[in-house]
């Protein structure tokens, strides 16, 4: 990570702190929405794909407390600074007795990690197709953003590979991306929540969290979603109460 500048950053109202570079990948509000509409039970595994300073294991634990020390977490990310920069995190915060993460690419396998073993995958995947934006000068943001890498559809395949019979994959991903993954799941995958994100409630849907069961049969579901900003700008209550306040989100009402 040499020449790399880092900022510690609170999250939760300061239930949690990340070390993360100042340019490039940075942990957004995305990662805390996510992170919120994960319930684990006693006794269950999760895995993140793409994982980078692990901002989403950090914010379940944090909002779990002492309930997620039953659990097992595990990330696998690519980048070596941002993976060092994880472990890191999962120390200082004291997460790392039941957290771990692993550098490898999701496209290939990582022995540690086992297909079909995961009861939740979580992943914030790639925003943009390659050729579709302009290329960032800070890899690990350019790697975040798709700019190196295949298309939605196999990371999502990937993805569900990584889930038990029965368990759950959920993601947090642009609203105009929706089809693409709501194709990528349908072979393998039902029951599916889509549950979307409104800057302000005049806005069209900017991110959608969606949830699939893998080897369900039920219908898709479109939920009402969660409006972010007041008019004037300032946080609405219920995405107060995730974001500072460490609530859990139920995607499914």
């Amino acid at each position: 990570m040499t020449g790399m500048v880092h900022s510690m950053d609170e999250f939760l109202a300061g239930r949690l702190t990340l070390k993360q570079p100042k340019k490039g990948y940075r942990v957004t509000s995305d990662s805390v929405f996510l992170a919120a509409a994960i319930s684990l039970r006693r006794n269950q595994r999760i895995l993140d794909m793409g994982a980078g300073t692990g901002g989403i294991l950090s914010c379940l634990a944090a909002r779990m407390g002492e309930e997620a020390t039953n659990n097992i977490l595990h990330g696998i990310e690519i980048q070596p600074e941002l993976i060092t920069l994880a472990r890191e995190n999962a120390i200082s915060n004291g997460y790392d007795q039941f957290t771990e993460y692993f550098e490898g690419d999701i496209f290939g396998d990582v022995q540690e990690c086992p297909a079909n073993y995961y009861h939740h995958v979580v992943s914030n995947p790639p925003y943009y197709e390659k050729g579709k934006i302009s290329k960032s000068s800070h890899k690990s943001k350019s790697v975040a953003f798709g700019e190196e890498l295949t298309d939605l559809k196999v990371w999502i395949e990937r993805c569900v590979r990584m889930v038990r019979p029965k368990g759950y994959l959920t993601v947090i991903h642009k609203a105009d991306r929706m089809d693409d993954i709501l194709t990528a799941l349908n072979i393998k995958t039902g029951s599916v929540i889509v549950y979307p994100f409104y800057s302000k409630v005049e806005n069209d849907a900017k991110r959608v969290i969606i949830r699939a069961q893998k080897d369900g049969n039920g219908h898709l579901t479109l939920k009402s979603g969660l409006i972010v900003h007041k008019s004037d700008g300032k946080y609405t209550a219920a995405a107060e109460d995730i974001l500072r306040h460490a609530k859990e989100l139920d995607i499914s009402k």
